[in-house]
């Protein structure tokens, strides 16, 4: 079932009746009260004391912080808090809507989320990711106010080797149905045969009937295309509905002429789904998006979308929004996403555990392979708290549920059930469990393959023991040579990166071997937590092709320069000093944030500014390239063969240094400059929005800049920032991207790294001006005005 909903206040809600027995989602985010601590009677119709705090939902309090160097999660999730919270809500339902089914459904409950309706505990479960569904028609009170309380409980650490949040940090939505209705998420749409002039489409729909009589029906589809236009119109054949039992009913149809959905390219049809009964009577209705796509794993090329042969060039992501949390606005996931297409990707794999629903909506919009992935652990446990002390009795639940939630979505196009599972040792046990959680994913959605990440297979005999040839493509972290080389010793098998290296030596092999389906490097953007090798100060794992605020890396271009199907070229230079690093904790397996340490600068401000030679290097897929300094011709160099860096040996001069890039006629197609930046002298910001609305997911984006007198950004100024708010908005988060800064998120103050922060404010109000100012000491401080707007 695709969630739909409702236009409605908090105020709406309690007034809201229906007269008819088919299903109507409700936003259910508001009106919530929160409070810290086990509170004794917190469930009870009565239990909320005076002192609770309003919230909205989607709510992640732990990042609020502090960030503390003793906190319990440790490093690994990103020093913040944990422990026991309680979430509550008022709500009345009309005496009239009496007789109806009523659930209610959490996307995410970090962690251990027991449920209360009117003191009634309805449910426990207790994995964090999962979204789920509960009936509460027989707790509700009709015409009279009712209490849900949630307590949330991440008290057991370490639990997580990254950050998890804490709370109702996803959605939350009250469904009413009547007594027929679709069982969960039981509706699933595929397109099993596509030509170019047609395309067949079959929908099936498990319905329950719940009444006191058994009943006939029938589906009837009615289809809207990627346009909006009407594509199409057809109906199921009658099956009879038991009393108490779920019945899978079936329609199929064509689109002529289908719009694919393509990477890059989104299309989106509507199936618009009506359960009719033998005397007319409209039952349930239902609505689900899909896309018009055929997938395909080989074992001699790889993956295939819609006849043509591509590689997937991907990247492994968490899902916290770096300032947010895990409560992300889908603006940010936008954000982020559309900036790493930009530099090439075309895949994402959800690291390790399912990510939210209107995640995928968007992936699916933007044309973006996903690889979902399920779990992280099985029974051996990472951190001593985590899902393995439940996975044994919930993950085939957990497991069913993901399946089914996600089936219906274009953009996933193979499910990963583990990553780097310690259970592998132990075949017996490990063969046990791919057999189940298989059976559960192919059964539920046949029309999608199933991978897991292996984990030093040749240590565990994976290859050898029969473990990845259950799987229907094999997949493995790192180690490509180890991959390659188990496809030829057994050409059947069909292959894929699940996670992967940035480095050169990592990429040839998945691009020069054609079974190789394509590659999940590790990872797409900086991510909280997983800081405890790097220890405090460290907050993030600084592993990105972007860091927590989207700045691209100078490694970022390189990837880009490697897959890019647009010109690239950027210069660095190449820095090779020694730092002082008695200050910071050792760095093991963990890539050091720039700008400290060797590595590549996208700037020409040295701290050495007498005569000296700089190494310059250049990322670019363009044919030649040629290197000016203050407008002087270095030379031209044609592009590396092995696709490897350009280099130049400069002799530093102040001024401007830039590249022109060229393709193989001569023509300019792209090019890059760097010019030496002053002392600082003011603030520059860039709004990437112009208006934005009063709601979650609607963020305005600041870019604020530390530039001298001309306007240059001076890359390494810490100035003291501050940002101000005033009018129709309030500040929602502010941020630089240092995987060191503890600032709270939620602080007007904040230092710029690399001369640059990151400004995101929220309107309160339809209408007027939201004034964002962003100061500093010595500084000229500077304004943007953005205009709050009303709700689509």
């Amino acid at each position: 079932m695709r969630i739909v909903y409702a236009a409605v206040t908090a105020a709406a809600l309690l007034v809201a009746s229906s007269v008819s027995a088919q299903t109507t989602t409700q936003n259910f985010d508001s009106g919530w009260l929160f409070a810290k601590g086990d509170i004794e009677g917190a469930e009870t119709i009565a239990g909320a004391g005076s002192d609770w705090e309003k919230v909205s939902l989607p709510h992640d309090w732990a990042i609020s912080g502090p960030f503390d160097q003793y906190a319990p999660a440790t490093g690994s999730g990103g020093w913040l808090p944990t422990g026991v919270v309680w979430y509550r809500k008022p709500f009345t339902l009309p005496e009239a809507d009496k007789g109806k089914r009523v659930f209610i459904e959490f996307d995410g409950i970090m962690d251990r989320g027991g449920v209360w309706i009117n003191g009634h505990h309805v449910g426990h479960p207790p994995n964090g990711y999962s979204s789920v569904r509960y009936e509460i028609t027989d707790h509700l009170k009709w015409g009279a106010e009712n209490v849900i309380a949630v307590r949330a409980d991440t008290s057991a650490q370490p639990a997580s080797r990254w950050y998890a949040g804490g709370g109702i940090y996803r959605h939350v939505r009250l469904i009413t149905s009547g007594d027929i209705h679709v069982d969960g998420w039981g509706t699933y749409v595929t397109t099993p045969k596509i030509d170019a002039d047609r395309a067949t489409v079959k929908v099936e729909s498990a319905i329950i009937n719940r009444s006191k009589s058994a009943r006939t029906a029938h589906l009837e589809i009615s289809l809207t295309g990627p346009d909006g236009k009407p594509a199409g119109t057809f109906k199921g054949a009658p099956q009879t509905l038991p009393i108490g039992r779920s019945v899978k009913l079936n329609a199929e149809g064509a689109i002529p002429n289908p719009k694919l959905w393509d990477i890059g390219q989104g299309h989106l049809y509507r199936a618009d789904i009506k359960v009719i009964s033998d005397t007319g009577e409209v039952l349930e209705t239902d609505m689900e998006t899909f896309g018009v796509r055929q997938i395909e794993f080989r074992a001699d090329s790889g993956f295939w979308l819609n006849g043509k042969n591509v590689k997937l060039k991907g990247t492994a992501i968490h899902a916290d929004g770096g300032a947010f949390g895990m409560a992300v606005p889908l603006s940010f996931y936008e954000r982020r996403l559309k900036g790493l297409q930009a530099l090439g990707i075309n895949a994402i794999r959800t690291a390790h555990h399912p990510f939210s629903p209107e995640f995928l909506d968007l992936c699916d919009r933007l044309g973006i392979v996903v690889m979902n992935e399920a779990f992280d652990m099985w029974t051996v446990a990472k951190n001593p708290y985590d899902y393995h002390l439940f996975f044994t009795d919930w993950s085939s639940i957990d497991a069913r549920d993901f399946v089914k939630r996600d089936r219906n979505h274009p953009s996933v196009a193979i499910w990963s059930i583990g990553n780097e599972i310690h259970d592998t040792p132990y075949p017996v046990v490990a063969k046990s469990i791919v057999a189940r959680l298989k059976t559960i994913f192919n059964t539920e959605d046949p029309s999608r393959p199933v991978t897991m990440a292996l984990f030093r297979p040749n240590t565990t005999g994976d290859y050898k023991n029969g473990l990845a040839d259950m799987l229907d493509v094999v997949g493995q972290n790192y180690r490509e040579n180890e991959l390659t080389q188990a496809h030829k010793d057994k050409p059947t098998r069909k292959i894929i990166g699940t996670e992967n290296g940035k480095n050169r030596a990592n990429w040839l092999p998945v691009r020069d071997y054609a079974p190789y389906a394509g590659m999940f490097l590790w990872t797409g953007a900086d991510y909280l937590g997983e800081a405890d090798r790097a220890g405090w100060p460290f907050i993030s794992n600084p592993s990105g092709l972007v860091d927590r605020t989207d700045v691209v890396k100078p490694i970022g271009w390189e990837r880009a320069a490697w897959w890019s199907e647009t010109p690239v070229v950027k210069i660095g230079r190449r820095v090779t000093e020694v730092i002082d690093t008695s200050e910071l904790p050792t760095m093991v397996g963990v890539a050091m944030p720039q700008p400290k340490g060797p590595g590549v600068l996208n700037d020409w401000t040295p701290t050495d500014l007498k005569p000296h030679t700089e190494k310059v290097e250049i990322v670019t897929n363009a044919a030649e390239v040629e290197l000016f300094l203050n407008g002087k011709s270095l030379g031209k160099k044609p592009r590396n063969a092995d696709d490897s860096a350009i280099k130049y040996d400069v002799a530093y001069a102040a001024g401007t240094i830039r590249v022109a890039a060229f393709d193989s006629s001569g023509k300019k197609v792209a090019e890059d400059e760097l010019k030496t930046a002053g002392a600082p002298a003011a603030i520059r910001l860039v709004a990437e929005q112009k208006a934005i609305a009063p709601t979650f997911d609607d963020i305005g984006y600041i870019r604020a800049e530390v530039v001298d007198a001309k306007g240059v950004r001076v890359p390494n100024a810490a100035s003291l920032l501050t940002a101000t708010i005033e009018g129709a908005g309030h500040l929602a988060a502010f941020d630089n991207g240092d995987p060191t800064d503890s600032t709270l998120f939620q602080s007007p103050v904040r230092k710029a790294w690399n001369g640059r922060a990151l400004v995101m404010v929220c309107a309160t109000d339809t209408t007027g001006k939201i004034k964002v100012t962003v100061s500093g000491e010595g500084l000229k401080p500077a304004t943007v005005t953005l205009q709050a707007k009303g709700l689509n």
